[in-house]
């Protein structure tokens, strides 16, 4: 699982999470899994506010809005970000 915030006038990734970054590896202990993308969405939202981001489009590249999209999105929510 991962998420990625793009500036797409410039093409350039502003921050990023996934279930394979070091640092969260270790809470994380099936990547595929619902629990792991909460902490996915959480990571990105902390990840953003770091670098003051606060409104994001979320693009989720066709896929239906429940289990882990729902799960990332909502973490996200939580965090601080703004769909």
């Amino acid at each position: 699982m991962y998420a990625q915030i793009i500036d797409d006038e410039r093409g350039v990734t502003l921050c990023e999470a996934s279930s394979r970054n070091k640092d969260l590896r270790d809470r994380i202990k099936n990547g595929g899994n619902i629990d792991a993308a909460k902490i996915v969405g959480a990571t990105l939202a902390e990840r953003a506010k770091a670098a003051n981001i606060e409104r994001v489009c979320f693009d989720r590249s066709g896929f239906k809005f429940h289990g882990r999209i729902k799960g990332l999105a909502d973490a996200a929510r939580e965090g601080g970000l703004s769909f």
